[in-house]
């Protein structure tokens, strides 16, 4: 979804108007992947000059409801949209800097992983998602603490490792 062509045709396949907000949050995506909802404000207004809040969250709610946009949610912090899907991959985190990087699934088939116990769902997909520091954190400050040595109750930056939910429940 390179081109305004083809983010016009992807719309109108997924049965969506063409507008200059839709247009603008999938160039500020393209732009930037893993963008949060302030970040693709902040693009569309530079792009269309003025556009509600309201109208960006439309947008991006219409574009996830339509498979147009994923949104993954780490925990602790603001949700990120891509628009990488399709695909079963994952995301590893910064801890420090909450940079998002992609990473392949090395299964490749959803779900990738088989659960000890499944309460009598039928699972279909599960989200991983890995933390650790981004190479730039890695060189600017020291590591955090051996896990190993945290206290046991959990800040909003110390993650759930696996998170999995039903591809509907979106």
């Amino acid at each position: 979804m390179q081109s305004t062509d083809e983010q016009a045709r992807a719309l109108r396949a997924a049965g969506l108007r063409v507008t200059a907000p839709r247009l603008a949050v999938l160039r500020a995506l393209l732009a930037q992947p893993h963008a949060d909802t302030e970040t693709v404000i902040g693009s569309a207004r530079t792009e269309l000059g003025s556009v509600s809040p309201q109208a960006i969250y439309n947008v991006l709610g219409a574009l996830v409801q339509t498979g147009l946009l994923r949104c993954i949610e780490p925990a602790g912090s603001p949700a990120l949209y891509e628009l990488r899907v399709g695909d079963n991959h994952h995301h590893a985190v910064c801890r420090r800097c909450g940079t998002t990087a992609d990473i392949d699934c090395a299964v490749r088939r959803r779900p990738c992983l088989t659960p000890s116990e499944t309460h009598g769902y039928l699972l279909d997909e599960a989200e991983v998602t890995f933390w650790g520091l981004c190479p730039t954190c890695q060189h600017t400050a020291p590591p955090p603490a051996d896990p190993a040595t945290r206290s046991s109750s959990r800040s909003p930056l110390t993650p759930t490792a696996v998170t999995t939910h039903h591809e509907g429940a979106r």
